[in-house]
């Protein structure tokens, strides 16, 4: 087995990311924290946002970043970067958010998340007028101390929609 590699993400890429993106929500957020979305707001967030049309409409957004970890042309791990999108009253559109960093649950305890959060921050800072943003759900402590070890700061809360579900999230900014 060869090591993974990291790349920007490309267009045919789209069906892969979904597919990880979908399963890595699930593992986390359902199977992992036990977070009892209703079935039918589960199902509409993950086509929302991770069947194909979404899927290549984000890969091709202005102003946004992907890079995935691929191994023998299976990906394991990915990251995404873009104009700032959180409802906080000192964000704008042109500072940077990273918006998802998603590894497979098989793939977790290989670097390959701190690589690709690495490359993704340094791309953020290149392209902003201001402080880098993060929004993490509240319940996930392990990505908000992580955040906050490359100097992330608790700026705010907001909710977050699954579907009619709202998740409770914090809003991390550096600088």
């Amino acid at each position: 087995m060869t090591e993974p590699v990291i790349r920007p993400a490309r267009l045919d890429d789209a069906a892969a990311l979904g597919a990880l993106g979908r399963q890595t929500f699930i593992d986390t957020f359902v199977t992992g924290f036990g977070i009892p979305y209703p079935k039918a707001d589960l199902e509409a967030f993950l086509d929302t946002n991770f069947d194909l049309a979404p899927m290549q409409k984000k890969l091709v957004e202005p102003g946004c970043a992907w890079w995935v970890a691929d191994r023998d042309g299976e990906l394991l791990a990915f990251v995404n970067a873009g104009p700032n999108g959180l409802p906080h009253p000192d964000a704008h559109p042109t500072h940077m958010e990273l918006r998802r960093l998603y590894v497979a649950k098989t793939a977790q305890g290989l670097g390959l998340g701190t690589k690709l959060l690495t490359l993704a921050l340094e791309w953020m800072q290149a392209n902003t007028d201001g402080p880098l943003w993060i929004g993490v759900w509240s319940g996930n402590l392990k990505a908000r101390k992580l955040y906050g070890a490359y100097g992330f700061e608790k700026a705010g809360e907001y909710r977050y929609p699954v579907g009619d579900w709202f998740d409770d999230e914090v809003i991390l900014r550096r600088g």
